[in-house]
């Protein structure tokens, strides 16, 4: 059944499995994300005056849920209901630095790993040292590494028990700010992303769930 039903032995019935559970929780997400997030990516793009995106991962890629565009717009690749590759832009690093075991490889595996820039990372396991330090620091970067002049702060949103449901990110240009600058704001986006991750456990999680299989 690779995970999709369990047995139970005590009224000898096949009850769900902690793997459909899980695939269920995860459709569920891509549909309640967006409105929780809602006020918190209308808060942030407020106080930075920056572009705000809402992603999430979609077989190893970035779907961006939601978007809310500059004081002053700059013309992005991003569009809501697009899909962009994970390994060169600041929500896709963040959201795979989270992934483990075999759902981080099969992401890695399905990369193309094009050089969109002369910053993007092309070898896997350079890509494997930066998803590291990501999960060590809780945010992540994307330097010019799939546009030109365009820069970015990310964090992951994480439930309580560190599953990756989406990432959010603060997106400017080289012209705007300085990388540093944009670096400085990484603390909002995080407190931002934890709030949303927060409000959103309430609801695609509404009981506690059995422990993780050994």
């Amino acid at each position: 059944s690779q995970g999709m039903l369990a047995f139970a032995p005590e009224d000898n019935t096949y009850r769900l499995g902690m793997r459909l559970v899980r695939l269920a929780h995860s459709a569920w997400a891509q549909s309640s994300l967006a409105p929780v997030a809602r006020p918190h990516l209308d808060r942030l793009s407020a106080q930075t005056g920056e572009t705000v995106h809402l992603a999430q991962l979609d077989n190893g890629h970035v779907l961006y849920v939601d978007k809310r565009n500059a004081a002053r717009p700059v013309e992005l690749f991003s569009q809501v209901g697009k899909i962009g590759p994970a390994y060169c832009t600041g929500v896709g690093k963040a959201m795979l630095a989270w992934l483990d075991g075999a759902a981080l490889e099969d992401a890695l595996r399905r990369q193309a790993f094009h050089r969109f820039m002369p910053n993007t990372l092309t070898d896997p396991e350079a890509l494997r040292v930066e998803l590291a330090r990501i999960r060590a620091e809780g945010v992540a970067f994307d330097r010019e590494e799939h546009e030109p002049g365009v820069i970015c702060v990310a964090a992951p949103i994480l439930t309580r028990r560190g599953w990756v449901i989406g990432a959010l990110s603060l997106t400017s240009t080289t012209e705007r700010r300085r990388p540093d600058e944009l670096a400085a704001l990484a603390p909002d986006v995080r407190t931002a992303a934890a709030a949303i991750a927060a409000e959103a456990e309430s609801w695609m999680f509404p009981t506690a769930l059995p422990p993780e299989p050994s």
